[in-house]
């Protein structure tokens, strides 16, 4: 196998290239329409902890004196910030993507490769949105092409506040959405004109095996309606004349043994219903984790990594669908 590394991604051109100096970031835009756009946006979302909705778990709980179903209350939990190395290229460029990961989620993934982060929330500390503002603006600082947003469903809310603060202080770097895709429709439609870049998995076709693997059975139905919906807003992913994505959809998933996950389903959507340019990242790094590590006499089917044979396999799937726009790391000779 030989491993492709780039910088220059080679689909920066034509209708999928936005010069430099012609990119302004959503929020900028939304912001020279008026401060007060955004922070219409901040309230809306805000109103929608008090009877949280913020999720399609839609547990009624008010977070500003409970914790939901997210294990989350009035305020964002943060695992960690820094410049991510180990993104896509795209993303990651040369100065590293800037990475806030937030802790707890609204998954339960039995697989989950951050279990001591989504699962546990292992090393973490509650922040209020003008501390978060103040890491984005870190990230920025130290030369992070964007600010990436990693398990943000459950804290949609707080990310806009803090966006809202960030913005004063002088941000001016793309948004990533880094998603399960387990997202509501209201917290897509609130994060319309913030977000330039969606970044969601699809993570599992089928809903009994959604419901195995994942904790719900619905997410199949939300992530074809959620990524539906940030297509629509952001439309096929761009990039600036260096290769650095700066808007649109780019579609993760991570290929499973036995082909658990449906993957030829997952790629012939993406094609058929979103775009036939959609970029998508096919990821070969399934390994046990989590419960699946723990336990894996509930979950054989599962545990043990995928063979090159799997993953070619996904790469078929995908070219066959329609789809060239591939962010394959390993390629056969």
């Amino acid at each position: 196998m030989a491993r492709l590394f780039y910088f220059t991604n080679p689909y920066a051109k034509g209708e999928f290239l936005i010069k430099r100096k012609d990119f302004v970031p959503a929020y900028i835009k939304l912001r020279e329409e008026g401060l007060w756009k955004i922070r219409e946006k901040v309230d809306r979302a805000l109103e929608s902890l008090k009877n949280c909705r913020v999720c399609p778990r839609n547990c009624g709980v008010n977070r500003y004196e409970k914790i939901g179903v997210c294990r989350v209350g009035r305020y964002a939990v943060v695992s960690s910030a820094f410049p991510h190395f180990g993104e896509e290229d795209c993303l990651r460029g040369r100065r590293g993507s800037g990475t806030i990961f937030f802790a707890f989620c609204n998954l339960r993934c039995v697989f989950c490769q951050n279990f001591s982060i989504s699962w546990k929330g292992e090393d973490s500390v509650v922040s209020e949105p003008k501390e978060i503002a103040k890491l984005m603006i870190m990230l920025q600082e130290r030369g992070c092409h964007n600010i990436n947003l990693v398990t943000p469903e459950h804290v949609v809310p707080q990310v806009v506040e803090a966006i809202h603060y960030a913005v004063e202080m002088g941000l001016t770097i793309p948004i990533v959405y880094n998603t399960s895709a387990y997202d509501s429709e209201e917290s897509i439609e609130i994060l319309d004109g913030i977000v330039d870049i969606y970044m969601p998995d699809f993570k599992i076709w089928d809903s009994e095996k959604s419901w195995k693997y994942l904790g719900v059975r619905d997410y199949p139905d939300v992530a074809r309606r959620i990524i539906k919906k940030m297509y629509d807003q952001v439309g096929d992913l761009k990039f600036d004349e260096d290769g650095i994505a700066v808007r649109g959809l780019l579609v993760r998933h991570l290929v499973m043994p036995s082909n658990i996950a449906g993957t030829d389903k997952i790629m012939e959507f993406l094609a058929k219903e979103i775009s036939v340019h959609t970029y998508v990242n096919l990821m070969d790094q399934y390994y046990p984790a989590g419960l699946v590590l723990m336990k894996p006499r509930n979950y054989p089917e599962i545990s043990r990594r995928i063979t090159d044979d799997e993953f070619y396999q996904a790469i078929s799937w995908a070219r066959k669908a329609g789809l060239y726009r591939l962010d394959v790391r390993w390629l056969p000779y």
